[in-house]
């Protein structure tokens, strides 16, 4: 399978009641416009992950990452706005230096209680609240996915743990 290889973060407060999560409200044309989403976005060529997830968060955030955890891995075939695959590499990011932005280019950044993401009192791709369960994890287990779509709905989830 070919895919888009991307990164997706999410930030926790110091406390971890807190994550800092992306508004969509910048762009009407954008797929995830009115959703709260992490942080992230594609590889580029001359990166690994890790490196590629702490780019995102500076470009995205304006935050350091001092320290990251892969939560797991996703597998999206056709979740892309023309049906491309897309597989994920899902990390937690529990220490970071600087001051986050209010905004970027993509929408409004919000500190959002996780009580509240998984709650599904936010506005959010309903397919994530099957994996976000697991990366909001008290004792969190590295997870391994598949999440097929068609025509911009999850068709199943299935993980492995491990």
């Amino acid at each position: 399978m070919q895919a888009i290889i991307a990164t997706l973060g999410y930030v926790f407060s110091a406390d971890q009641r807190e994550i800092l999560m992306i508004r969509r409200d910048a762009r009407p044309d954008d797929v995830h416009f009115g959703y709260y989403n992490g942080l992230g976005g594609k590889l580029e060529p001359d990166e690994d992950v890790v490196s590629g997830m702490r780019r995102e968060i500076l470009e995205e955030a304006g935050l350091t990452c001092d320290a990251l955890d892969l939560a797991g891995t996703i597998s999206w075939p056709g979740f892309g706005r023309n049906g491309e695959n897309w597989f994920g590499f899902v990390f937690r990011i529990t220490a970071w230096s600087g001051t986050p932005l209010a905004s970027n280019p993509e929408g409004t950044l919000v500190w959002t209680p996780v009580e509240d993401v998984l709650a599904g009192a936010v506005p959010m791709w309903e397919s994530d609240r099957h994996f976000l369960p697991l990366v909001f994890a008290e004792r969190p287990r590295v997870f391994h996915g598949v999440m097929p779509f068609a025509a911009g709905r999850a068709l199943s989830w299935d993980y492995r743990t491990g």
